[in-house]
């Protein structure tokens, strides 16, 4: 798709909450990332795609706009989500700690810098406790200032992972004690990060958490930047991925069937596993086990694509992006 829109100062937010079984809601919360209170138009702002996950609750909502328009987008999506969920009556398999529970900032070029994303970060964390009272968050990645944690250890460090977190228990890096009504929220930046989910066909999710710790990045011979979790899914298990870029120079022999698809930040250059590969080792493994294939779901967009649809809504005045994806041929 040709664009005449480049050379915009593009980030992405790729904001997950904790809801998607009533689509209504997660809308509302889209459109208030993209117009006023008045439903005027914000410039330089677009929804690119709503996932939505009925058996996780949760969405993801990719937003993107340019660094100058970023924090109003995020922060007004944000505060009507506080607004609609409550997380004292929130049920999902996938773990979550916030109505709002991940807010990441990707650059999408050269043109924006790690510096620029981790102030836009830090600032949309304390503007969310100021304009949500009661809510508190912690950074992450380059906002995470600076250790630079990663996402995962973060998580870890803030009981994501269990099943109850204790909320007592938790030191948030902004914001007050957490409180059950609006949770957690996890805010920070980094270079893109995509979601690849493996489907499965079997029920059995001993075998699912297998395949997630042999692709898994910490396990000797995983793929970089891979961080794995298996769930129940409609009546099958999913291989669910969060696939981190890396530095290009740590993949090394990875790429001997084929480059991987690569970026650069400010002159260092970052690439990610393709999907194909990571569908490729789960069905590798799965057939080891005789189990099946049921399918691969992207959530959202690679990095390349979603600047180039970026600067094409953003050239035609498209707020709502997501609404428009069948009628464009890209």
């Amino acid at each position: 798709m040709a664009s005449s829109c480049l050379g915009r100062r593009l980030v992405a937010c790729l904001l997950n909450i904790s809801e998607a079984r009533r689509k209504d809601l997660v809308e509302t919360v889209a459109m208030a990332a993209v117009y006023n209170t008045e439903g005027v138009r914000r410039g330089g702002a677009t929804v690119l795609n709503i996932f939505n996950d009925h058996d996780y609750n949760r969405s993801v909502i990719t937003i993107v706009a340019t660094i100058d328009s970023i924090r109003e987008a995020v922060l007004s999506a944000c505060e009507k989500a506080c607004s609609l969920i409550d997380m004292r009556v929130h049920v999902g398999v996938h773990p979550c700690m916030g109505a709002v529970d991940l807010i990441p900032i990707y650059p999408l070029g050269e043109e924006v810098g790690v510096q620029d994303c981790a102030k836009e970060a830090q600032a949309v964390a304390l503007g969310l406790t100021q304009r949500v009272q009661g809510s508190s968050a912690f950074l992450f990645g380059w906002a995470d200032s600076p250790l630079q944690r990663g996402l995962a250890q973060r998580r870890r460090d803030m009981g994501w992972f269990k099943k109850v977190p204790d909320l007592q228990g938790i030191q948030p890096d902004v914001g007050p004690q957490p409180q059950r009504r609006y949770g957690l929220t996890g805010v920070g930046a980094g270079p893109y990060v995509m979601n690849c989910n493996v489907t499965i066909d079997t029920q059995d999710l001993t075998l699912g958490r297998s395949i997630a710790t042999a692709i898994r990045e910490s396990t000797p011979g995983g793929l970089p930047g891979v961080q794995v979790m298996a769930f129940h899914h409609e009546g099958a298990v999913e291989i669910a991925c969060n696939v981190e870029s890396v530095k290009e120079s740590l993949v090394g022999h990875m790429t001997a069937a084929g480059p991987w698809p690569s970026f650069s930040v400010e002159g260092q250059r970052f690439c990610h596993a393709p999907a194909s590969l990571i569908t490729a080792r789960v069905a590798e493994l799965a057939g080891e086990r005789g189990v099946g294939m049921k399918g691969t779901a992207l959530v959202g967009f690679t990095p390349h694509e979603c600047r180039g649809l970026a600067e094409w809504a953003l050239s035609q005045g498209t707020a709502e992006f997501w609404k428009e994806q069948k009628k464009i041929h890209m």
